[in-house]
């Protein structure tokens, strides 16, 4: 399998159009009370780091809409948008710009 990642950490994958590349963080290992989840009742997390971004949107009369999010940022996306990618022996996530819901801080 081809390596996903430059030297630098970079992802050499370059999304297309208005997609994202996102790597999700870590979901939560026990819950607020303190229960220690199994990984096989652990959520899909739907937060996490956008790694490479797309050109833009195209319009139908061919203009291209500028990205509104940028690489490094931390988002929230929706959880049953977008697709899961390999990279690296990890999931990722390519979801469509409108599919991410909020910049978190």
């Amino acid at each position: 399998m081809a390596k996903s990642t430059d030297k630098t950490g970079k992802t050499n994958i370059k999304p297309l159009f208005d997609n994202v590349l996102v790597r999700p963080l870590e979901a939560e290992a026990k819950t607020a009370s303190g229960i220690i989840l199994p990984d096989t009742a652990k959520e899909k997390p739907q937060i996490g780091i956008i790694m490479a971004i797309g050109t833009g949107h195209m319009t139908p009369e061919g203009k291209t809409l500028p990205m509104v999010v940028k690489v490094g940022q931390k988002v929230m996306y929706k959880k049953w948008g977008g697709n899961e990618v390999k990279v690296n022996n990890e999931e990722w996530m390519l979801v469509e710009q409108k599919d991410i819901l909020a910049v978190v801080d």
